[in-house]
């Protein structure tokens, strides 16, 4: 449940958290996707955390997988 100030208004209502994980080359086009099928006119709150450490091996999947397709 969350409670928000909006268009001078108090209000309430439920608010999903949904954690995506993705490369920094790859972080716009997923946030374009979101704001393109979000239901609300306003947007989505899409916020990052830049990793400071991965292991090489995961950082390195996480790159592949999200790379562009051609």
């Amino acid at each position: 449940m969350s409670v928000f100030w909006h268009n001078d208004e108090l209000g309430e209502g439920q608010e999903w958290r949904v954690t995506l994980k993705t490369s920094a080359v790859a972080r716009d086009r997923l946030a374009d996707r979101i704001l393109e099928l979000h239901p609300w006119a306003g947007g989505s709150e899409i916020i990052a955390s830049p990793v400071e450490w991965a292991m090489d091996r995961y950082a390195d999947w996480v790159e592949k997988f999200t790379a562009a397709q051609e």
